[in-house]
């Protein structure tokens, strides 16, 4: 292992809050994202060879990248980006992934269509805004000032200051092809934002999910990102290409992997609890039946940005 990295599914899993989905025995070890050398090869395996430099995301439900030595399928190997540290590869399958099933899989995104990413700043959005603008399609992205300049040169056209004035006030009146919903967010407030979807347009959310029936021929869909080593291999080229950057926030020793988790508690907490919100039944009564599950021991400072942790 050469590097994962932290992503708020991890502290899911930690939590045990999708044992309906991906039932886990614990003790489990986390890390979703792998950027690794090949060690050894199974029998059979020709496609990879000792000393290959390689990028996968995990399944869930197996034993993860947060280690020295994990065990990974051949078939869902990629060839690292050779233009970055390797270990800063470990930030690009799982949020890479989730921006492009979003915007071609699920919002069938083309060239010419508007779309508003909600939460460009985050780390699947840093990648949604580079991936939409690429694509051809027009950019309205909201970001706060941490996270503005970062936004506008990976290629939005508009910025919306969240923190200045609410989204939906801000766009009163305007209507995209696609709104992409990457911040967290109550029922209420996902409606607005399918307000803002044009007639027969998409909703896509990677967070809290919204009414099935909007109306207006407005299809929403709830996303979960999955393997594709296609996929994989194709964000991997535009990185060696210089099409779409890598933004590491700030890189740790493994070792610090439950201060991470720590850091990101009130944030995930609040995640939990909008979902609890827009899905109701046993999630929200395991939410509220454990929240010491959701929380982690208070640690100082906040976590930002995509961190990658070495081994």
């Amino acid at each position: 292992m050469a590097g994962t990295s932290y992503n708020d599914a991890d502290s899911g899993l930690r939590a045990g809050l999708r044992q309906d989905m991906l039932p886990l025995a614990f003790p489990h070890i986390p890390g979703l994202d792998l950027a690794g050398v090949i060690t050894a090869v199974g029998e059979g395996v020709s496609d990879w060879s000792v000393g290959d430099a390689v990028v996968t995301l995990l399944p869930a439900d197996a034993p993860g990248a947060a280690a020295e030595y994990v065990a990974a399928s051949a078939e869902a190997l990629a060839t690292a980006p050779r233009t970055v540290e390797l270990a800063d590869a470990a930030a690009l399958p799982l949020v890479g992934l989730t921006a492009w099933q979003a915007l071609f899989e699920h919002a069938d995104l083309k060239p010419g269509q508007s779309i508003l990413i909600n939460g460009a700043g985050s780390a699947v959005g840093g990648y949604a805004v580079q991936l939409a603008a690429q694509a051809g399609a027009t950019v309205t992205a909201t970001a706060g000032a941490r996270s503005r300049d970062r936004v506008r040169a990976y290629g939005a056209d508009r910025i919306v200051d969240y923190a200045v004035t609410p989204v939906v006030q801000a766009l009163a009146g305007q209507h995209f092809d696609v709104v992409l919903q990457l911040a967290p967010a109550g029922p209420e407030e996902n409606a607005q934002l399918v307000d803002l979807v044009a007639d027969g347009g998409a909703f896509v959310s990677v967070t809290t999910p919204a009414a099935q029936d909007a109306g207006r021929a407005v299809r929403t869909v709830h996303v979960f990102g999955r393997s594709d080593v296609t996929q994989l291999a194709e964000l991997v080229a535009r990185v060696d290409a210089g099409d779409l950057v890598i933004e590491v926030a700030q890189r740790l020793p493994l070792a610090d992997l439950a201060t991470v988790h720590a850091r990101a508690a009130d944030q995930f907490a609040q995640i939990a609890e909008l979902a609890a919100q827009a899905e109701g039944g046993d999630l929200a009564e395991r939410l509220r039946a454990d929240q010491a599950a959701v929380r982690a021991p208070a640690a100082a400072g906040e976590l930002a940005g995509k961190t990658v942790l070495i081994p």
